[in-house]
């Protein structure tokens, strides 16, 4: 695969003031490996990390696998190692730029499967609940005799994975498949330990909005963690069609990386596949409740201004009273018979004090006041 290259600045000498500038040198595959070891009957080899010398020490043997895992490899270092493994364009391409949608392809015989992480970020008050999902991606390129872990973000690493697999050489055996299923099996097991986390946000969170006033309720934090559980959500749901084929006997899933005689590992799949499906009911389930939360949060916002457009009603209402005795007798007009009267002063205040008391009553009855 050509690799791509800034142009440099030949011919063009340097100006006074300015840095010297030239094309960009390119950074070697090895800073973007995190591991890479060959494995021959489920036992590591004592191998170095080169990948060239790797692979060409598994097809000169004509057994076992190589594992390669990458972190955040760039245009160039993923050149490299499709050269070596005579990867596909477009699978490279997904593997370099990352936030990609949880999907499972077949280029030829090499398996493609992207998975997004989730982790979930502790914290002590609601108020961020805008970011307390943090999200990455795995992809995992697999083939007859290797297996390439890609990592986006600073979480779910894959060291354990690798070394409890190393652990049991008995499951290792089993060559490429065992790996995919094993990355798969720990993202699936971080997506029940985030839903396990976010269930007691979900219940602090109902019991907050249904014991709060109307008048302290905030529903910024329930429609900001509402969008953190679609975050979730976007992240689970789609892997369940890809889990659904690498479990079955479907044609998409049979490649040289899980031929159709591993019945083993596709039991294996199927577990992980349960295990994803109790996932996506729970985020579902949080989703319905958070959307109950702010409906019930919205209505207990609307009451709470219905109530007190009633009490603005209800003293307008008895303001109204000498506003328009005061109208009434600010007039100036000539001929009132009221205004000579002697006791028509204390007369007119008794009177509005009677029908704005008993306009009070009325309205303090039908609990407007």
């Amino acid at each position: 695969m050509p690799r791509m290259l800034q142009p440099g600045n030949r011919g063009q000498g340097k100006q006074p003031g300015q840095p010297l500038t030239g094309p960009t040198p390119p950074v070697p595959v090895a800073r973007a490996v995190v591991d890479c070891a060959v494995y021959i009957d489920g036992l590591r080899q004592p191998t170095g990390t080169d990948f060239r010398s790797a692979l060409a020490l598994v097809r000169k043997t004509g057994s076992g696998f190589v594992w390669l895992g990458l972190h955040e490899p760039d245009e160039r270092q993923m050149g490299d190692v499709a050269e070596a493994f005579n990867l596909h364009p477009l699978m490279v391409e997904d593997a370099v730029h990352a936030h990609q949608r949880p999907k499972l392809e077949l280029y030829d015989d090499t398996l493609f499967l992207v998975l997004r992480t989730v982790k979930y970020i502790d914290h002590d008050d609601d108020e961020v609940a805008n970011d307390i999902v943090e999200t990455g991606e795995i992809m995992v390129l697999a083939g007859r005799d290797f297996v390439i872990t890609v990592r986006h973000g600073d979480h779910t690493h894959l060291a354990g994975v690798r070394a409890r697999l190393e652990a049991r050489p008995e499951h290792l055996k089993f060559g490429p498949a065992t790996v995919v299923h094993a990355v798969a099996d720990r993202v699936v097991d971080t997506y029940v330990a985030v839903v396990g986390e976010m269930e007691s946000d979900v219940d602090e969170l109902e019991e907050r909005v249904f014991a709060a006033s109307p008048r302290d309720l905030d529903i910024d934090v329930v429609y900001l963690f509402k969008r953190e559980v679609l975050e979730l959500r976007r992240a689970v749901h789609p892997l369940a069609s890809p889990l659904s084929l690498l479990s079955g006997n479907r044609p998409m899933a049979e490649s040289a990386a899980l031929p159709p005689s591993s019945k083993e590992i596709r039991r294996h799949f199927r577990d992980v596949a349960d295990h994803l499906t109790m996932v996506n009911d729970l985020v579902t389930e949080y989703d319905e409740r958070l959307t109950t939360l702010l409906n019930a949060a919205a209505t207990k916002v609307s009451t709470q201004m219905n109530t007190d457009m009633r009490k603005i009603s209800a003293w307008a209402g008895i303001a109204a009273v000498p506003t328009a005795a005061a109208g009434i007798y600010g007039m100036n007009f000539d001929f009132m018979p009221e205004l000579h009267m002697r006791y028509s002063y204390p007369i007119l205040l008794i009177a509005l004090f009677t029908v704005c008391f008993t306009l009070w009553r009325i309205f303090h009855k039908h609990h407007w006041l």
